[in-house]
């Protein structure tokens, strides 16, 4: 069976995004104040401090990805070029939509306060069908997330059969791999959110029949090393993702 050798999943380092999230709010508060657009957000100071800390260890690896694909989201983007440049990897950083974060229209960059207050009506909906099959209008559910990575998987497997590929995504998405390549369930995937950390590695090798096994998970032993802060944050639109 047609597999990579090797499945690198690597989450942005912590962006502008990510702060903006975590910064206090008053009572009340219904938007985020983020200018960017979701795909426009960069990496935050620590971001490229997590990077470079990322790639400094890598560089140092014996096996090094063969193959780097990323979101091309910014702060995705940003990630990839960082740590090849700190890991002296000359291989060019491919850009696929496919490993974009889940969109989440019409509750872009709301609390979900704000759901409540300007949407009640979709809030209740999303109570009632939970976040795995919720579709927010102009949005996507994390169904449909695992639709555009399967189709990536397939694509991975056919161009780039016996090579390590690296790819650098968001939280969302990499949760969805561990689902597909894990044969998860929506309860042990949604389990999960919130707690993959900034620049931290998945990696997947593949045995001779084509199955995945997972040997590190969420892993950040790079960052520790180096004394880089480790962070954790969920993505910047707060309405739940």
């Amino acid at each position: 069976m047609a597999e990579p050798a090797q499945m690198w999943l690597i989450r942005h380092g912590q962006s502008q995004g990510n702060v903006a999230r975590d910064a206090p709010r008053t009572e009340g508060q219904e938007m985020l104040d983020i200018a960017e657009r979701d795909m426009d957000v960069p990496l935050s100071d620590l971001g490229f401090e997590q990077a470079r800390a990322f790639g400094r260890w890598l560089g140092e690896q014996a096996e090094q990805p063969e193959v780097v694909v990323a979101s091309p989201y910014l702060r995705a983007e940003q990630t990839a070029r960082t740590i090849c440049e700190a890991a002296a990897i000359s291989e060019r950083v491919h850009l696929d939509e496919r490993l974009r974060e889940r969109e989440l229209g019409v509750l872009d960059l709301l609390t979900w306060h704000g759901v409540q207050v300007r949407l009640p009506d979709e809030a209740r909906r999303r109570e009632r069908l939970g976040k795995f099959y919720h579709r927010p209008p102009g949005g996507e559910s994390w169904v449909d997330v695992a639709l555009r990575l399967r189709s990536l998987r397939d694509s991975i497997a056919r161009e780039h059969e016996g090579k390590r590929v690296m790819l650098v995504s968001h939280e969302v998405p990499i949760l969805i791999m561990r689902y597909l390549m894990e044969e998860l369930n929506e309860r042990e995937v949604l389990g999960m959110a919130g707690t993959l950390p900034n620049c931290s590695l998945t990696r997947y090798t593949f045995d001779a029949e084509g199955h995945p096994h997972a040997d590190v998970v969420g892993w950040c032993a790079p960052l520790a090393s180096d004394g880089v802060p480790i962070t954790s944050a969920p993505e910047a639109p707060v309405a739940p993702r």
